[in-house]
């Protein structure tokens, strides 16, 4: 196990297993999974999304973001509309249930945050959030 845990990749690809359960078992209180929230996430710092803009920001198979926007559609927590440059195009908006559905998940969230984080000091913390800022959305070249 220790050569395991000499290779920083193993490590967070460990925590994000991790990360993954805990998020998911506070999630599943409101009939959501990570997914879920990451694309009501996204949403909520913009007035809508392509549906292929999801599957680009999020990194998600475009037939995947389809089955997540039909899921979030059916709660009522998004709504499709059709693009105004080009009607053939959907939008998908976060709704006003969506908003206080995200509110709700962020205290989960924020839960979830604090247990994994907990060995780390505040200023850890924070320098650990620059340095996966860093890699996980890398500029150009």
């Amino acid at each position: 196990m220790r050569d395991l845990h000499a290779d920083t990749g193993y490590l967070l690809y460990r925590l994000g297993l991790r990360s993954g359960r805990l998020f998911n078992a506070t999630l599943e209180e409101s009939g959501l999974r990570l997914r879920h929230y990451a694309l009501l996430r996204y949403l909520s710092s913009t007035e809508g999304a392509l549906q292929r803009e999801l599957s680009q920001r999020l990194g998600y198979d475009p037939s995947a973001i389809v089955s997540l926007v039909d899921d979030l559609e059916r709660l009522g927590l998004v709504v499709r509309k059709a693009a105004p440059a080009d009607r053939r195009s959907r939008i998908v908006a976060l709704t006003d249930r969506g908003r206080e559905a995200l509110r709700d998940t962020d205290k989960g969230g924020r839960r979830v945050t604090d247990e994994l984080l907990a060995p780390l000091r505040p200023d850890e913390r924070a320098a650990l959030h620059a340095l996966l800022l860093r890699i996980a959305e890398p500029g150009p070249g």
